[in-house]
């Protein structure tokens, strides 16, 4: 009984008689006391922030009646939603209230990337030394760098020279070591209770970074049906076999990490040549990339390939500074991250 009152009450609330509704739930509901008149009293009082119509469970009769309305009023609700950024057709009516965001550039054109935020952009560092090289000494280091060497015969006998496609593909993997480490970091810290030194939201930044290659990528050059289906097989070894030897050996990892951005560097550089000599067209830079890395708005894909590059670079200093770090018999919460490195 005291729920279909409480119901009631919310259902005809308004935000201008939410004060005389609360003192009427309690003079006509005498049988709502303690935690039951708590409940009453919230559910009134959340209608200014989800609603009066959200603060009970919508059925779908009554959404589509409410959006037939809506579209005969004011000569139909999709023009204003069309307006206010063409998100009608995505939005939930959602019991939760959870507003979808609304964010602009500084210019204060509509931000329209859901990936990643303004915040998160910035200008590459393309000053990075490009020709850092770590010479293998131990058997460990050895190990890791012909271990990639044997990974890069495959890859230039199946792309060759289209460089587009190769570096699609370099993404898909590149972005799984982060992950990885990152996850095994984050496991770790709640084992023992102690902090990462920011090596989890370093690891994180850096796997997120590589999606955002993808992400560019993907809008010059667009798969196959057979080279995505190289990537399912590809992404499934080298993920379960990267997270065993993360386990066995974390130095293993981040130097194997290493030696396949020093590989990314060498790739995006025969990129850049055959840009340059006119065998890959320079043409114009996709908008996800002017945004995220804020590149001038006539920039074009040798400019995308540069800043990708100088991202490739500063994932190989953190990923061989993360080995280095354990080869001195550290572990990587004993030296601050390099968070935002790149």
């Amino acid at each position: 009984m005291t729920t279909r009152v409480a119901t009631t009450i919310v259902r005809s609330v308004t935000r201008q008689t939410i004060p005389r509704l609360l003192s009427t739930a309690t003079r006509t509901s005498p049988g709502l006391v303690g935690a039951e008149q708590a409940v009453a009293t919230w559910w009134i009082m959340s209608a200014p922030v989800f609603g009066a119509r959200n603060a009970s469970t919508m059925t779908l009769a009554e959404k589509e009646q409410k959006e037939q309305k809506e579209e005969a009023v004011g000569g139909g609700g999709g023009a204003t939603a069309a307006a206010a950024g063409g998100l009608k057709g995505k939005e939930v009516a959602s019991y939760w209230g959870v507003p979808p965001s609304r964010l602009t550039k500084e210019d204060g054109s509509e931000w329209k990337w859901n990936c990643f935020r303004p915040w998160e952009t910035y200008e590459a560092d393309l000053s990075i030394d490009l020709k850092k090289h770590h010479v293998p000494k131990t058997f460990l280091d050895k190990f890791a760098y012909w271990t990639v060497k044997s990974l890069r015969l495959p890859t230039d006998i199946f792309f060759q020279r289209r460089y587009g496609c190769r570096a699609m593909m370099l993404e898909t993997v590149a972005a799984v070591p982060g992950m990885v480490g990152g996850m095994l970091l984050h496991c770790k810290s709640l084992r023992r209770f102690e902090p990462s030194g920011g090596w989890i939201k370093a690891l994180l930044e850096e796997a997120e970074n590589e999606r955002m290659h993808l992400m560019t990528f993907m809008e010059v050059a667009k798969p196959k049906w057979y080279e995505r289906a190289l990537v399912f097989a590809v992404q499934g070894i080298f993920f379960n076999a990267y997270f065993v030897a993360y386990l066995a050996s974390p130095k293993l990892a981040h130097r194997i990490t290493g030696y396949l951005e020093e590989e990314a560097i060498h790739s995006y550089t025969e990129f850049l040549k055959e840009l340059d000599a006119g065998n890959i067209e320079n043409v114009k830079a996709p908008a996800i990339a002017i945004d995220y890395w804020r590149l001038p708005a006539n920039s074009t894909l040798r400019d995308v390939v540069m800043v990708v590059r100088a991202d490739e670079a500063h994932h190989r200093d953190v990923n061989h500074f993360a080995s280095d770090i354990h080869y001195q018999g550290l572990e990587l919460k004993d030296s601050p991250a390099p968070i935002g490195y790149h």
